[in-house]
């Protein structure tokens, strides 16, 4: 995957997902990131089971996330995924929840530290991972 390409994965809001008020509970914003990057690792071949059975794990280092508007029940939105940086053992996404107009609903920037989970230490990030160089 090259760092400007974009992966979309669509999100319907359900009750659920909902406070009492009707509007996603601010939490779940985190839910739909983080499926949407679980999403893109299967895109790109990896599967989470298997990194950790090669004792390859990731775990979010940090997370910018800016709640610009609430999405409600049944809301059908999209959370487009890009790399924006990739280290070694690291990799920053930038993400963000819109509807078909492209309104933006929450952003995120987050940044994943690729570990081995046993010793808890950081290790390279898998090729599939790394942007093409052109």
């Amino acid at each position: 995957m090259k760092e400007q390409d974009i992966f979309k994965w669509p999100i319907t809001i359900y009750y659920e997902d909902t406070d009492v008020g009707g509007v996603v509970y601010h939490a779940n914003y985190l839910k739909f990131f983080e499926r949407a990057r679980t999403e893109l690792l299967r895109y790109v071949g990896l599967s989470q089971q298997q990194l950790f059975a090669d004792n390859m794990s990731f775990v979010v280092r940090s997370m910018n996330i800016d709640f610009i508007r609430g999405a409600k029940l049944d809301d059908q939105l999209v959370v487009n995924t890009t790399i924006q940086n990739v280290r070694r053992a690291s990799i920053e996404f930038n993400q963000e929840l819109i509807n078909d107009d492209n309104v933006v609903f929450c952003r995120a920037i987050v940044k994943i530290a690729c570990i081995n989970p046993t010793i808890m230490k950081p290790i390279a990030l898998p090729v599939q991972l790394k942007p093409e160089i052109h």
